[in-house]
């Protein structure tokens, strides 16, 4: 339906009043009223503990195919989050030394010591904080509605609109709105339960899948690989999603009393959903949020689908950060002790460089993060219990970080 002047007027009305509620909600410099600021503080690589024996050789493999993403923007563009990793010009020396390959992890670890200085992040005084994991899921599907394929996974609407505030004021980058255009209103898209109840009928079904709570969990992941029942396999990668809020259903079952908060994990929310069948869609749907998928071909299989930032993530070399903070592209030591990939064994060191190349709807502050751990059942082991509390340093390259000084904070308290 093409948009009529009445229509145009009362969208741009729209977007201003979100406009001034999301200026609101920020304060100033990029941080969120009430929370702690994004410090800064330059250190060395001796004091990254770990760094030495580290090997970076995957994370230099990533990197390179975030340059490849970086080469296309103009080198006066920003790198992203609150400002403080320069222009994509400050990045381009790096791109262009980076080796397509290392033979060795200490060749790989003096690339990055040549090009980069460390930067601490810590969110006020805290250095510390929280690191999870994701993963991607293997479903089971067919092109057709039968037997046991009766769970459609949906493709982007043709009636869903999605708006980056940054295209209107540039303090509102990657802030965006979902909803539709229904007689002259723009309405919130439907939530998970209405779209559950009544489906969407300008969404195309992409596969129906056998499982509706491994479903759920391609929702939560964002993109995963599908064997259909000729024998193919196809990936599904994010496409856009309903623009709802994102509510961990682990939330919800702590709530209700089902789970208790030292066990609660993707392996224990599947079990409960799987032993409660008559309980779990509802569980499900108190998670508003839904995602919207596309084909795509399989390609490398070693590499994940694209994240964020239009790269391929790579298996432990790949993290997801608060895009609102950190730039995309940035590579970043993580220090903590995650879940090995058998149960039943203890945690084990991570000590690993990692680069920024996806977003995630629940990683939000200053030392937040999310690993992709790839495909597998190792992957969905760890991913699926990792709660890690550690700290991480960006690398920057040397005229940016020189500017930092002793430190610099991002933000303010309240």
């Amino acid at each position: 339906m093409a948009l009529t002047r009445p229509r145009i007027f009362l969208l741009v009305l729209v977007f201003l009043a979100i406009a001034l509620i999301v200026a609101w909600r920020w304060g100033h410099r990029g941080l969120p009223s009430g929370e702690a600021p994004l410090r800064l503080t330059p250190v060395s690589f001796a004091e990254m503990q770990g760094w030495a024996s580290s090997d970076p050789r995957a994370a230099l493999s990533a990197f390179k195919r975030s340059c490849a993403v970086l080469v296309k923007k103009s080198p006066l563009s920003a790198m992203g989050g609150v400002g403080y990793a320069g222009t994509v010009g400050d990045w381009q020396g790096a791109c262009s030394a980076a080796p397509s390959s290392a033979s060795n992890a200490a060749d790989a670890r003096r690339f990055f010591e040549t090009w980069f200085s460390p930067v601490a992040v810590s969110a006020g005084d805290d250095n510390e904080g929280l690191f999870t994991g994701y993963y991607e899921p293997e479903l089971r599907a067919s092109r057709t509605r039968h037997d046991r394929y009766q769970t459609p996974i949906l493709g982007q609407p043709d009636d869903l609109i999605e708006v980056d505030l940054g295209l209107f004021r540039p303090e509102f980058k990657n802030e965006h709105i979902v909803g539709r255009i229904e007689r002259q209103t723009l309405l919130p898209y439907p939530t998970r339960a209405e779209i559950d109840t009544h489906g969407l009928s300008r969404a195309p079904i992409l596969v129906y899948a056998e499982d509706p709570v491994t479903v759920f969990f391609l929702h939560i992941q964002g993109s995963g690989r599908v064997r259909l029942d000729d024998g193919s396999i196809i990936r599904l990668a994010y496409a856009a999603k309903n623009g709802r809020a994102y509510t961990p259903i682990g939330r919800t079952l702590i709530a209700r009393g089902e789970l208790d908060r030292a066990i609660v994990s993707l392996q224990s929310i599947r079990d409960w959903l799987n032993t409660h069948p008559a309980d779990a869609r509802e569980v499900m749907e108190t998670d508003a949020s839904y995602v919207f998928f596309k084909e795509e071909p399989l390609a490398d299989p070693a590499l994940g689908s694209e994240g964020s930032e239009g790269a391929k993530l790579t298996p432990e070399a790949s993290l997801a950060v608060d895009y609102r903070l950190h730039p995309l592209g940035a590579p970043f030591f993580l220090e903590a002790d995650v879940p090995d990939g058998d149960a039943a064994k203890p945690d084990r060191s991570f000590r690993r460089l990692l680069i920024a190349q996806d977003t995630g709807g629940a990683i939000r502050g200053a030392v937040r993060g999310d690993v992709f751990w790839g495909l597998g059942r190792r992957a969905e082991e760890i991913a699926g219990r990792m709660k890690a509390h550690g700290k991480f340093t960006v690398l920057l390259p040397k005229p940016v970080a020189a500017k930092l000084g002793a430190h610099k904070d991002f933000g303010h308290s309240p």
